[in-house]
């Protein structure tokens, strides 16, 4: 099985997105960050996805095929599927589960030796380091201070040792990735 890697981008004050639910302060060019190393090898290295709902209904979800970054299957962690599914071809599916450990004990199967990436919201995050199921922490720190907004780790149960294995600079977005220690 490959690694469980929970990646997020956070204000350096440490929230996902800003008092109005707003990510695009956190985020880089998008079409500038999809041709950087740094994204090619997730894209690459990545075999299944898990994300918030929340996440998923950000976009158009029929605009996933084809166009988003991961053409792999995606489980996303609701207990109410949209009425219509989305468009989904050979390589991108999407699975609608109810529950974190669910979700990524699929994505293992799933991805095979490739990793599973859990992405989305704070939610996500925190369900996923609570249940135990994260392998590896990806955080990307964005150079803005937000004020305000929701917190990344505002609402885990224990503390989560880490060890970190890498930092990288990411068109001005420090990248630090760290190894659970269990």
């Amino acid at each position: 099985m490959g690694t469980v890697l929970l990646s997020m981008f956070v204000s350096l004050d440490g929230f996902v997105n800003d008092p109005r639910g707003r990510v695009g302060p956190l985020y880089p060019d998008p079409a500038v960050l999809s041709q950087t190393a740094f994204m090619q090898d997730s894209i690459r290295n990545t075999g299944a996805v898990v994300m918030g709902r929340r996440a998923f209904d950000m976009g158009d979800p029929d605009d996933y095929l084809g166009q988003y970054e991961y053409q792999v299957p995606i489980l996303v962690l609701t207990h109410h599927p949209p009425a219509v599914p989305p468009k989904q071809g050979e390589q991108l599916t999407f699975t609608f589960v109810g529950g974190i450990e669910d979700a990524v004990t699929q994505a293992q199967a799933a991805a095979g030796s490739r990793e599973v990436l859990i992405i989305g919201g704070a939610d996500t995050a925190q369900q996923a380091l609570n249940a135990g199921v994260v392998d590896e922490l990806e955080v990307g720190v964005a150079p803005v201070l937000l004020g305000g907004g929701t917190p990344l780790f505002g609402m885990l149960l224990h503390p989560v040792s880490l060890e970190r294995t890498t930092v990288n600079d990411v068109l001005g977005t420090t990248i630090l990735r760290y190894r659970v220690i269990r």
